[in-house]
């Protein structure tokens, strides 16, 4: 019956787009009845509903071999042609389009059949669970009604503290208001010196971020430049740490890792920058965007959102140049599809796997949504620009939570982020030069006349640049030139700089003998907060303004780093033990007053180092789990966070999480635990997935 209702509806609408579109036709040329005319409507509408069901879901999985932002970008010109087939196949040849008509008709039968299945559906509980349980996943046996509760980690890429107890406040983010008086607790974690994602991700998912002091840094052993947001990097990242916490991550029984830079151990895996690189069956990760695309509803209503935001994009920063607003960074070039892309491709696409997961009964689930972070970067953490996203990022959260209702066992859902952002007017738009140029003038090297902008460090670049192109070989790293000159990297307001043609870690002793003025000239400088080099006398030593100098064993919250705020000296020890801290590495300044910073890179929303929110992250965690540290207590650094999720999924009757160490795998086959699970069934899709933007059987 629903069947024929669905069909009933299409017909109709395929009669009422005739009717007001010249250029599509259902009649003969000598005009025909209106049964005849409604018969030739219910064909075509039958045969395109048809093709839809059966012929969508084998051209998508044969377009996995284009890159995937391309699908998204084929799905208009892909419905249209199905419609055009439909037509061809009505009896008597009565139906006839013109293709451009073809793709707005057929557009608007697949949303008007998606939106008459879902609200049938919702009046029937027994055929919504059927119809969600057939999208989790048809070859998985669900847990039964007695099982204990899994677990779904929901990571608001680049949220701070701060700003999330504001949008709950300001009653931006409802659901979240309402969970935070209600059902959860809200609990700030402070980040490491590197607060970035791929530091902090890296120490919740896998339990140690040990050596990875900023998103980019040169390794002098290797020559190689390493990045935290490119597949071969973040996959060498992943087998470190599995190699020093011998085990496989917080996710390597039954979990599932969605939109992240690593795996977490996770069998159940889309979007997920570790594994990119791979080529061949092992990379699932290029599937997820099947599972999602593989219904055509989805897919156009997703394009159309897509389009979407990249208006809404260009109509806002439009405004902000008529305003004036200061500070302001470009948002031409591609930046509007990046930014697209995060906010709605990679944001459906995620929350469509992650509701597939709960009703499939996974365990452990771990999901980034980096749309606020994207936005932030470049209109500023506490603007309009952003609040807007945090709006869509609390439906999908709403949305989350109602599909647990169907699901076939209770589900806890934390909700953290890996670091906050700092506004601030960029470095070289206040000082008229890049941090580059500085420490090449203070080395005595001629400066460029023009600027050389280091690419921008947002978590979102990596995903789209995996999405447009095919993978890369996992082994290919850049490799910069052993040269005298330096090497000037920037994270954020964190900067890192490095002599390639000196084997060790310089002492500041050899840096003034090379270059004498460079050590002063950055310490002195207004836009630097602190300078950190290794001494022979010393040993490592914080450089300060007007002179300042501390050794890093005697280094506390006082002196150069008060302004930074409790646990700074501890941080910035800890980074300085690891095997590849840069020769110099530079924090700019922070202002307590207003809580800005000054990014090294073209950002007036940053993080990456020490100053303000973008050091204060946060967990929203249910009220039935233990409270993460005591009453009183500070939650510092990713790797603590590691073990209190991990605590947390003991505490559902048992071990979550294997107990034991993992042996580590031969380098050239990268098995560690992201390979597939040995007990999942030959065939299984990559992961399962509902529509991300059907609403809940009650409306």
């Amino acid at each position: 019956m629903r069947v024929i209702v669905v069909w009933a509806v299409s017909t109709l609408t395929m009669l009422a787009l005739a009717g007001l579109m010249p250029d599509f036709q259902l009649q003969s040329d000598d005009g025909d009845s209106v049964t005849r005319t409604a018969v030739t409507a219910a064909w075509g509408a039958g045969a395109f509903g048809l093709l839809s069901a059966l012929v969508w879901p084998v051209v998508v999985r044969a377009l996995l071999l284009v890159p995937a932002l391309v699908l998204g970008l084929l799905v208009f010109f892909l419905n249209g042609s199905l419609l055009l087939v439909a037509l061809w196949l009505i009896p008597d040849g009565r139906g006839e389009a013109e293709p451009d008509n073809a793709v707005v008709v057929a557009a608007v039968m697949s949303a008007v059949a998606s939106a008459t299945s879902t609200a049938l559906a919702v009046r029937d509980d027994n055929a919504y669970r059927r119809r969600l349980y057939r999208l989790a996943g048809r070859r998985r046996t669900a847990p039964g009604p007695g099982s204990p509760p899994g677990t779904v980690f929901l990571q608001l890429d680049g949220v701070g503290h701060q700003v999330l107890r504001d949008a709950a406040d300001d009653g931006i983010m409802p659901t979240v208001a309402a969970w935070m008086g209600t059902t959860h607790r809200l609990t700030p974690w402070q980040t490491d010196w590197s607060s970035q994602t791929g530091a902090s991700q890296l120490g919740i998912l896998h339990g140690s971020n040990h050596d990875v002091p900023a998103f980019r840094w040169y390794e002098k052993d290797t020559g190689r430049l390493m990045v935290s947001n490119r597949p071969a990097s973040a996959a060498e990242l992943q087998r470190r740490a599995i190699r020093r916490t011998g085990d496989g991550g917080l996710l390597t029984l039954d979990g599932a890792s969605r939109g992240n830079l690593f795996s977490g151990g996770a069998d159940q895996l889309a979007l997920v920058l570790s594994v990119s690189a791979r080529r061949g069956r092992r990379n699932r990760s290029r599937a997820g965007y099947f599972a999602y695309f593989r219904d055509p509803a989805n897919a156009v209503r997703t394009a159309i959102s897509y389009v979407a935001e990249v208006c809404r994009e260009i109509g806002q920063s439009t405004r902000a140049r008529l305003r004036d607003d200061r500070p302001r960074v470009g948002r031409g070039g591609l930046y509007p599809f990046i930014r697209a892309f995060a906010t709605v491709i990679e944001r459906d696409v995620v929350v469509a796997a992650v509701m597939g997961d709960m009703l499939a009964g996974r365990t452990a689930v771990y999901a980034d949504l980096v749309a606020y972070d994207e936005v932030a970067h470049h209109s500023g953490p506490h603007s309009r620009d952003a609040a807007k996203v945090l709006e869509r990022l609390d439906r999908s959260i709403a949305l989350i939570a109602k599909a647990a209702e169907h699901a076939p066992r209770p589900y806890r859902i934390v909700l953290l982020s890996d670091h906050g952002q700092s506004p601030g007017e960029p470095f070289e738009s206040a000082y008229g030069l890049t941090l580059r140029d500085l420490v090449r003038a203070g080395c005595g090297l001629p400066v460029p006349r023009r600027a050389q902008h280091t690419p921008s460090g947002a978590e979102a670049r990596g995903a789209l640049r995996t999405a447009v192109h095919l993978p890369v070989e996992e082994g290919r790293e850049e490799r910069p030139a052993r040269t005298s000159d330096p090497i000037v990297l920037a994270s954020g307001n964190l900067g890192l700089i490095s002599f390639p043609d000196v084997p060790h870690r310089m002492s500041r002793e050899e840096i003034e003998r090379r270059h004498p003025a460079l050590l002063r000239t950055l310490a002195s400088h207004p836009g630097i907060g602190f300078v950190l080099v290794r001494s022979e006398e010393h040993g490592s030593v914080v450089l300060g303004p007007a002179g300042a100098e501390v050794p890093v064993g005697e280094l506390t919250d006082a002196g150069p780093l008060a302004v930074f705020g409790p646990g700074a000296a501890d941080a910035v020890r800890r980074t300085d033990s690891f095997p590849h801290v840069a020769d110099i590495m530079v924090n700019s300044m922070y202002d307590p007053a207003t809580g800005t910073v000054h990014a090294f890179e073209e950002q007036i929303g940053s993080h990456g180092g020490l100053g303000g929110e973008q050091s204060h992250a946060f967990l929203l965690w249910p009220r039935s789990l233990s409270a993460p540290v005591a009453d009183g207590g500070r939650l510092v650094g990713a790797e603590r966070v590691h073990r209190v999720l991990r605590r947390w999924l003991r505490e559902s009757q048992g071990p979550q999480v294997p107990l034991g160490p993992v042996r580590e795998p031969a380098r050239e086959t990268v098995r560690e635990t992201v390979q597939e699970s040995p007990s999942r069934p030959p065939g299984e899709e990559a992961f399962p997935v509902a529509e991300g933007i059907a609403p809940d059987k009650h409306g």
